[in-house]
């Protein structure tokens, strides 16, 4: 169930005080009325029945007509009995509360000189009036409630400003950029509290991501050093006199394989500092995707693989190469690693690159969590977890929708979404 948020908390809990302490008074209020209007009826009754005993004692045969709301009645024998109402003909001796509402009687019956004396009075009246009064104080009370409500969002609105502000400017920050202090005066002491605390949650965000830049930018200059010097051999070694076919294929494998390793190395670096993506070539999907694959052919030849590359040649699309570059090197790394008989295939259906191997799969329950960092669905094959989390990373930052459909024993597919491309110019 979904929470309220923190003003219509506020608004509730004034409500419902107002509602508690009102609904205690009210009901306050109507219990003290209830025994009012009874000591009333009591007293009236117990006054009439007084003056009637007085009327009989006194002159026994000179009766006074009571009021409009009192009825006396002097049963002498069982004749006066059966003339009475019918509600009061089986009475005894005591008080009695007959009928409701408008047709309520208080009834005294006294026994006197053999003589069953009885004052019967109208209480209706008071028993409507008690009825008004009630529905007078649920109307109060639920005028109350509605008013407190709205009060209480007031209220809670203004309670509430500086932090829904604190908020807002939370959620508009850059760790990387500088800001004015969250924390000013005329904040409260509880929002300033924790404006300060923000402010200082800030500060060391910003010291580790320059320090997190400063490593990177100094790992990438020490790993850029080697990989110089490598292809810089290689291509001394290319222009050696006398250097055999052979020896010369595997110096063109190791400047290909350099040259790849410092473009996965600034496409990293970008991933790492959080940086987007935006240069873009145009570039041949095919080529690109044997680029990709090269290094690993003669695995494929080890285990009898076959790859399939099913992507026109002259198919080409405006992209970052090297992001490209290293989401294909990792998903065909993963399906060469993972496929031990079958074939791997890559097709191009606009706009969707799907790569499909007949490895093993993945069940239903790691599906979820293929793309999380250091998570690896299989533990018989060496890795560390990370392939398929850098994957995702790149496809999120280029904006390439990407969806994995496996099922244990099926075989795995990729498919990412890449934007609109355009046909390269055929060569004549």
């Amino acid at each position: 169930m979904k929470a309220l948020n923190l003003r219509l908390r506020v608004a509730a809990v004034v409500a419902l005080t107002c509602l508690t302490v009102v609904g205690l008074l009210a009901w306050t209020l109507y219990d003290a009325s209830i025994a009012l209007e009874n000591t009333l009826v009591e007293q009236i009754v117990n006054e009439e029945m007084t003056f009637l005993i007085h009327q009989h004692q006194s002159q026994a045969d000179i009766f006074r007509e009571p009021g409009p709301n009192v009825q006396y009645y002097i049963v002498r024998s069982s004749n006066d009995r059966e003339r009475l109402p019918l509600a009061l003909r089986d009475l005894s001796a005591g008080e009695y509360n007959i009928g409701k509402n408008k047709q309520a009687l208080h009834v005294s019956v006294r026994l006197v000189d053999g003589l069953l004396l009885i004052v019967a009075y109208d209480s209706g009246q008071h028993e409507e009036r008690r009825q008004q009064f009630k529905e007078l104080l649920l109307i109060a009370l639920t005028t109350i409630i509605f008013t407190a409500a709205g009060l209480g969002y007031w209220l809670a609105g203004i309670i509430t400003h500086q932090i829904t502000n604190l908020a807002t400017q939370v959620a508009a920050l850059d760790p990387r950029a500088a800001h004015e202090p969250l924390a000013h005066r005329g904040q409260d002491l509880e929002v300033a509290t924790l404006a300060r605390a923000f402010d200082q949650y800030q500060e060391r965000i910003r010291d580790l991501i320059a320090r997190e830049q400063e490593f990177t930018g100094n790992a990438s200059h020490e790993l850029r050093t080697p990989l110089t010097a490598i292809r810089t051999s290689c291509e001394l070694l290319e222009t050696e006199i006398g250097l055999s076919n052979k020896a010369l294929l595997r110096v063109q494998g190791i400047a290909s394989a350099a040259e790849r390793m410092t473009s996965q190395l600034e496409t990293l670096l970008f991933l790492a500092r959080d940086l987007a993506l935006d240069r873009n070539d145009r570039v041949a999907l095919a080529e690109c995707v044997n680029l990709a694959i090269a290094p690993w052919q003669s695995v494929i030849e080890q285990k009898g693989l076959r790859f399939s590359n099913h992507i026109a040649t002259n198919i080409s699309i405006d992209i970052n190469h090297q992001a490209l570059n290293l989401v294909l090197a990792n998903i065909l790394r993963n399906a060469v690693q993972y496929t031990e008989h079958g074939q791997i295939e890559v097709q191009w259906q606009a706009p969707i690159l799907s790569i499909r191997d007949t490895g093993p799969g993945i069940s239903q329950q790691h599906q979820q969590r293929v793309f999380d960092r250091r998570y690896r669905a299989h533990n018989d094959n060496d890795g560390y977890g990370l392939g398929l989390a850098i994957v995702k990373r790149a496809c999120d930052h280029c904006g390439w929708p990407i969806q994995m459909h496996s099922a244990s024993g099926g075989g795995t597919q990729f498919e990412i979404t890449l934007p609109l491309v355009t046909p390269l110019p055929m060569h004549t």
